[in-house]
Formats: C-alpha cells, sequence, structure tokens
C-alpha cells in the first residue's frame, strides 16, 4: 500500500488530539454552568434520561469519523496496472557541441555547461515530446535515441564533456547526419535543436542542411558563446591550466560564427537565437516548436495504482451517520400510574430564567410516549391537543394529564387556554399537584402581564400572580422557586403603583400651574413627565398638546428648554 500524500497524515496527531481536548473542556463548562443555573436538589432529575455512555460513544463516532475523512485526503492505494499512455508530440534531436571551443567562458559558467543546462531546461517544457541526444565534435554520435524517458535523456546530457568525442574539432555537417539517422520512418515531425558556437571545422555544413531540409527535418540554431570571443583553457590530469594552443603553437581563441548559424536554420525553415538571458529556450520552444503539428505515438507503459480512498470515507460517513442518528438520551414511553404520580421537579430551562427574571412553568409530569415527544420536539399544540384529548378518554379525568396540557399550552404561548388547564389542575386532591398548578398559573399571569397593552391590565394580571404565588408558597413553603417569584412580581407591582403616584403628582402640578395661567411651567411638566418614558404619559398626550397650543399662542417667543432628569 502507498499514500499520495502521506505528509497529511500529521494532520492525526493534531486534529483528533485537539478534538479531545475541546470536548473535555465543553463536557466540564456545561456541567459548570448546569451547576450555576440549577439547584443541586434539582440536577439529577433534569438530566433523567441522559447516558454518559451515550455521549462518549458519539464523541468516539465523531473523532473516528474525522481520522478517516483524515486518512482519505491521504489518498490510500494498493494494488496497480500497467497501461500504455498514448499522446501527442514532436520528435526532437538535440545536438550539443563538446568540441575544446565549448571550453571557452564568456558566457558562464562555460560554453559547454550552458549548453547542457538549456538541454534540460528543453526537456522541462517538451513533456510530451519524444527526446533524443546527439554529441558532436570532430566526429557524432548518437548518445540517447528518441524517448519520452526524461531520466535517461537527463543522465546522458549531464555525461557530456570535451573527452565524449576523442576527435577533436567542429563537424557541424556530421551533427545533422547523425541527427538523421535517429528519426524512424513515420508522419512525425523531425526537428533539430543545434547547440553550437558554430565554428566550424569541416566544410559542408549548408549542403547536410540542405539534405536535411529535402527529408522534412527543421533545424533550430542556438548560438552559444560571444562574437568577441574568448582564449580558450585547459585543465591536465595534474591540475594545471594552460592556455590552448594550436599546431605553431599560438594561443587559440574562440568567436561565436552566428552567420552559419543563421543560415543553417534558414535552409531548413527553422531560425536562429543566441542564448542570452533567461528566457531563450521558453522563446525557443513557444515561437519554434509548439505551433509544430503533432502526432500521435505510442510511449511507454505507466503504472497506474488503484485508488482506495473511498473505503476510508466511506467509514466517516457512517460514523457521522451514527453519531448523528444515535441520541443522548434513552428514549422509552413514560407510562401515567393511577397510584403513584412522579412528580417532576422544575425543567432547567425553568430554573434558568427564573434567575433572569422570566417565569417559566415546571416541567411536565410522566405521559404517553407520543405526547411527550411532541413536547421534547417542540410540537406544544400536538403536546396539548394529545393530553387534552388523554384526559377526555379517562373516566376519572387525570389531573396530570390536564396539568400536561397546560404546560404545552403554556410554552405554545397560548396563555389563556393554560390558565383554565392550570385552573381546572389545581382542583386536583394531590397537594404537590396543586402546588405546581398555582404555581404556573402565576407564571402564566406574570406572562399576560407583560404583554398587556396598557398599566391597568398589566396590573390585575401581576396582582392576580401575586395571589397565585402565594397560594403556592402557603402549599409548599420550602419552594425556593415560588417564593422568588413572589417577591419579584409584587415588586413590579409596586412599580406600577410608583409610576402611577409619580404620574398624578405630575399632572397635579400641571393643573395648578394653569390655573395661575403658567402655561409654559405646565408643559415643561407634562413633557418631562414623556422624557422618562413613563408609560402613563399617552394617557396625557390630548392635555399635553393643548397646553403647547396654548404656551404657543401664550408666549409666542418663548423658547422651550429641555428639562434633563425629573422636576
Amino acid at each position: 500500500m502507498r499514500l499520495e500524500f502521506p505528509q497529511l497524515l500529521w494532520l492525526l496527531l493534531v486534529i483528533p488530539p485537539a478534538m479531545v481536548v475541546f470536548f473535555w473542556w465543553a463536557m466540564r463548562r456545561r456541567q459548570m454552568l448546569l451547576t450555576q443555573f440549577v439547584q443541586a436538589r434539582l440536577l439529577s432529575a433534569l438530566t433523567v434520561g441522559i447516558s454518559p455512555a451515550r455521549q462518549k460513544f458519539r464523541f468516539t463516532c465523531l473523532v473516528l469519523a474525522v481520522a478517516c475523512a483524515i486518512i482519505a485526503l491521504a489518498r490510500p492505494q494498493w494494488g496497480s496496472t500497467w497501461d500504455e499512455v498514448k499522446q501527442k508530440g514532436l520528435d526532437i534531436v538535440v545536438a550539443i557541441d563538446t568540441s575544446k571551443s565549448m571550453l571557452a567562458t564568456d558566457i558562464a559558467p562555460s560554453r559547454l555547461e550552458r549548453a547542457k543546462l538549456a538541454a534540460l531546461e528543453l526537456m522541462q517544457d517538451a513533456k510530451t515530446d519524444r527526446m533524443g541526444l546527439v554529441a558532436f565534435a570532430g566526429l557524432a554520435y548518437l548518445q540517447c535515441p528518441l524517448t519520452i524517458d526524461d531520466v535517461a535523456f537527463q543522465q546522458s546530457v549531464q555525461s557530456l564533456n570535451v573527452n565524449t568525442i576523442p576527435q577533436g574539432g567542429t563537424a557541424l555537417a556530421e551533427a545533422i547526419n547523425t541527427a538523421l539517422t535517429a528519426f524512424k520512418e513515420g508522419d512525425n515531425y523531425k526537428v533539430l535543436v543545434l547547440f553550437t558556437d558554430g565554428e566550424d571545422n569541416e566544410e559542408g555544413a549548408l549542403e547536410a542542411a540542405q539534405r536535411a531540409a529535402k527529408e522534412g527535418l527543421k533545424i533550430f540554431t542556438v548560438g552559444i558563446g560571444t562574437a568577441e570571443g574568448e582564449l580558450l583553457r585547459i585543465t591536465d590530469a595534474n591540475g594545471n591550466s594552460d592556455y590552448v594552443r594550436d599546431d605553431q603553437g599560438n594561443v587559440v581563441k574562440s568567436h561565436l560564427n552566428e552567420g552559419l548559424l543563421q543560415q543553417i536554420a534558414t535552409t531548413t525553415d527553422g531560425f536562429y537565437l543566441p542564448m542570452r538571458g533567461a528566457k531563450t529556450i521558453d522563446t525557443l520552444y513557444e515561437q519554434g516548436l509548439a505551433p509544430l503539428p503533432k502526432s500521435e505515438q505510442t510511449t511507454k507503459l505507466v503504472k497506474r495504482y488503484h485508488e482506495q480512498f473511498y473505503w476510508p470515507l466511506g467509514m466517516a460517513i457512517l460514523l457521522l451517520l451514527a453519531e448523528m442518528l444515535f441520541p443522548e438520551r434513552k428514549t422509552s414511553a413514560v407510562i401515567v400510574e393511577q397510584k403513584k404520580l412522579p412528580v417532576t421537579p422544575v425543567s432547567p430551562a425553568k430554573v434558568a430564567v427564573v434567575l433572569f427574571m422570566f417565569l417559566l412553568p415546571v416541567t411536565t409530569f410522566g405521559s404517553p410516549a407520543t405526547a411527550y415527544q411532541d413536547y421534547q420536539g417542540n410540537k406544544f399544540l400536538a403536546a396539548q391537543k394529545e393530553y387534552e384529548r388523554l384526559a377526555a378518554t379517562n373516566k376519572v379525568v387525570d389531573m396530570r394529564l390536564v396539568f400536561n396540557a397546560g404546560t404545552a399550552a403554556y410554552r405554545g404561548t397560548n396563555y389563556d387556554e393554560a390558565i383554565k388547564l392550570f385552573t381546572s389542575a389545581a382542583s386536583a386532591q394531590d397537594i404537590q399537584l396543586q402546588q405546581a398548578s398555582y404555581f404556573n398559573l402565576g407564571n402564566t399571569q406574570f406572562r399576560l402581564g407583560q404583554s398587556a397593552k396598557d398599566l391597568d391590565t398589566m396590573q390585575t394580571n401581576w396582582e392576580e400572580a401575586v395571589r397565585n404565588y402565594q397560594s403556592a408558597v402557603k402549599l409548599n413553603t420550602n419552594d425556593a422557586d415560588a417564593v422568588f417569584n413572589l417577591d419579584f412580581t409584587k415588586k413590579c407591582v409596586q412599580q406600577i403603583i410608583q409610576l402611577r403616584e409619580a404620574a398624578r403628582l405630575a399632572k397635579s402640578a400641571a393643573d395648578s400651574a394653569t390655573r395661575n395661567r403658567n402655561y409654559h411651567r405646565a408643559l415643561e411638566i407634562m413633557e418631562s413627565l414623556s422624557q422618562r418614558n413613563n408609560p402613563l404619559a399617552k394617557q396625557f398626550e390630548e392635555f399635553t398638546k393643548k397646553l403647547k397650543n396654548i404656551d404657543e399662542i401664550a408666549n409666542p417667543n418663548t423658547t422651550q428648554p429641555a428639562l434633563p432628569g425629573r422636576p
């Protein structure tokens, strides 16, 4: 087995451990928050049905799913087949001059080394083309036949030096003729790329180019060197360096023969490029070789590995489905027993919001599975109807079912119906059920007061809530929630009374100022009442408008200042 991206497996050392740490922290944090908002005596009842083993199972599924997904991303592969790859490309023979004149350093690091680098750069551009190599000096030899094996071509190029061809000199005609022998019969386009300084010691280069053109060979010449030339130096086996000399002992200076190279390229409909800058080979391929028609050719066999990533990916999907479909709570129908009433303590939602001054009812008592599941799924209207249906089908009305219907109506914000149902449940003989019914009646009346559009209705509902809370406290003096709600609601009623008194005093002061014809002062008092967002200010809007009209007539040039704060 192999992996296409084995480096991705390092993620297994980071992501799954990080998830373990995060979930451990989240569970600790959730437990801490529960203990803050829920009384200790209620915590065990609120977590009834939650299975720690199920939580761990879901967490394990999630972590394993992520691990499997990472393995799938790494693309595991095992098994392979050899496929014959067919692709379109050119047949390109590269001829490199290895004569001693290529030792000149007028192009760094030397002419020969620069030519070898250029040939390898051409190999990178010609990705779908077959490449061959001819080395030439006084003679020419085919170093590498046409192949798409980049490694073989690269090794052949790197092995070239001035001793590759034992016979000195530069025979361009031999290089052209040897390149022709590298091409097989067929429809492939024949291309020769010649890297040389153009110093031809023998005649016949142009004639050879003309014969090659007739056989369909296109030659592109690349000049290596400079026209000014460079003295040639050579290092012997002992590391001693000396200039290259001719038969008369004169120092040899090599020059780039651009004219001959241009003629050779033009004869075969190619072109000449001097080796200048970093884009020479890119220009050669893009403008000279790439536009040539490519033919389809059969190439080497390619080993293709069989992808197996879908196994860990499928496992990850299955684990995620298991995590989603496996609940934390054990699902079992709640059965109502006639002899024993399983009173469930206050729900977490109720206790938490009590601390934030919002009063919710206690949770539902035991009930048949369908209604209870609707309630747990926030389908409160359906739960209410089901509880009412169950209560109506019994010969003797079970007040626990009525209570549950009232709780569902409350959660569905159907407060009028909830009051009816809780009032009916409060007549139960069971004291605990009575106490819970009065408590929820107080909650419902408080909610109705909150949604009232005027203070009269609000005060009436909250005063009724106070009486219900008082009844709940009388039945169970240890119910801290009922005591808290009672005290809080009394304070709300007292605030309404204070608002009424403040509005009454403001109206009285305004009336007094009006009787004294101090209309401007009366207007200031009423506007100050509005600026304090007093809910009763709306009742005096018409009175304030009339004062403003009278004040504008009586005091036309008076600018009314804004009164900050309370008068």
